[in-house]
């Protein structure tokens, strides 16, 4: 199975649309699940029966975590329903020769479940990596270890219980204290956490699984050396142009995509992408990535292969996507292949701000406002012009300041003389 994305860690079950007992078709669809982005409806690998709901309706499941049973006979059912109550609500560890399956939770924001079948009366063993590297080097029968991690999985800790091995401390632990810890020779190094006072009558709200989808890639982003180019663009005859094609359906956001797009054409190494620390990559597509809030968090619906798209499609196809972003309905190709994003909080009157680097991509350029503001020209006379400032951030392992400010003065110049973004 393709795997479409590497952010999701977790799904919640939204909703199950079969109940226990349904007689179930390969394809079907058994669950809605809550990714960090969308809700997918999760299908079945088999025929069968719903013999148990592992995790029920609003708890979370790890990815490729078992979340039901599925049984191929009525025979079976009562059974696997006994072994998904004795496994402690996973049935990864079933040992019954019933022909009973473990639906599992999606893997990588697949819209499709991954199935274990169980039904060759074989017990299914999960363990770690390491575990098994020392289960070979002691000789320790895996088959005969009892796991103590989540659903089962054995643990290094099982295997070297399991072979007579003494774990020892070196030392207790020491009292940590929020202003000061002491560590003896001897000692683990000790980690100070802050301590916060109570406030009455707080309330404490766990995240979404989309705002820790988003708090996780923004602390990959601080691992990336970046820097910030900040860039005046006067809009009168980019705000001229708007008043025309509005009626058209065309918005602000399309003509700003369209004109960074056809930009990074001219400047592809701002459209590059770094993912691994090692190596850099020129890509074929220009697909600008913009950033929507909806409600309980943050998302990127792209407008992929902007530069190739006349702006009315283009506009329309931003629609689109932005319906099918608060409707939870963005499939994750939709989503994760942005290779430059755009932010625009200029629409609600902020005039400029910083924006933080998505994992991956080269550069995100942040507008602010269009403001009326005094302009000098060359001989030093003032007038008065619409300018809006755009600020870039960029990863300065592959982005330079004089690429930057290149492609930046190809936006400003594509956006001042605009007729070239409608034909």
């Amino acid at each position: 199975m393709p795997a479409l994305s590497s952010t999701m860690t977790e799904g919640k079950i939204v909703s199950w649309i079969k109940s226990e007992g349904d007689v179930l078709s390969k394809g079907e669809s058994v669950v809605v699940v809550e990714s960090d982005k969308a809700d997918m409806d999760v299908e079945t690998f088999y025929d069968g029966i719903l013999a148990a709901i592992v995790v029920p309706e609003g708890e979370s499941a790890p990815v490729g975590a078992p979340i039901g049973l599925l049984a191929e006979t009525e025979a079976d059912v009562e059974e696997a329903r006994v072994r998904a109550a004795n496994s402690g609500g996973s049935p990864a560890v079933v040992e019954s020769p019933a022909p009973a399956a473990a639906v599992e939770a999606p893997v990588d924001d697949s819209p499709v479940a991954d199935v274990a079948n169980v039904a060759d009366g074989s017990k299914r063993i999960v363990l770690t990596p390491y575990a098994k590297k020392l289960a070979k080097q002691h000789k320790v029968d895996i088959n005969k270890v009892v796991g103590t991690g989540p659903f089962g999985r054995i643990t290094a800790a099982d295997v070297e219980a399991a072979a007579g091995i003494e774990v020892t401390v070196k030392s207790a632990p020491v009292p940590v204290t929020a202003a000061a810890a002491t560590v003896n020779a001897n000692a683990a190094p000790v980690k100070l956490v802050p301590v916060f006072a109570e406030i009455p009558g707080a309330n404490v709200v766990p995240f979404t699984t989309m705002q820790a989808a988003v708090l996780k890639n923004m602390i990959e982003s601080l691992s990336v050396p970046t820097f910030r180019v900040g860039y005046p663009v006067m809009t009168d005859a980019l705000d001229a142009l708007y008043a025309k094609v509005k009626s058209k359906g065309v918005t602000m956001t399309a003509l700003l995509a369209k004109a960074a797009a056809m930009a990074l054409a001219q400047h592809p190494v701002v459209n590059a992408s770094c993912k691994d620390g090692k190596s850099f990559t020129y890509n074929s597509s220009i697909n600008i990535a913009v950033a929507v809030a909806i409600n309980g968090g943050l998302i990127t619906p792209v407008l992929q292969d902007a530069d190739k798209l006349d702006l009315y499609l283009l506009s329309e196809k931003w629609k689109e996507l932005v319906e099918k972003a608060r409707s939870k309905q963005l499939q994750p190709h939709e989503y994760n292949s942005g290779t430059f994003t755009l932010s625009n909080l200029g629409m609600f009157g902020v005039d400029r701000f910083d924006a933080i680097l998505p994992p991956g991509q080269a550069a995100i350029m942040a507008v602010g406002a269009s403001k009326p503001t005094p302009v000098a020209d060359k001989d030093g006379y003032f007038s008065v012009k619409s300018q809006m400032l755009v600020n870039v951030t960029a990863d300065h392992r592959i982005v330079y300041g004089a690429d930057l400010t290149a492609f930046l003065k190809t936006f400003a110049k594509i956006v001042q003389e605009p007729d070239s973004l409608t034909l």
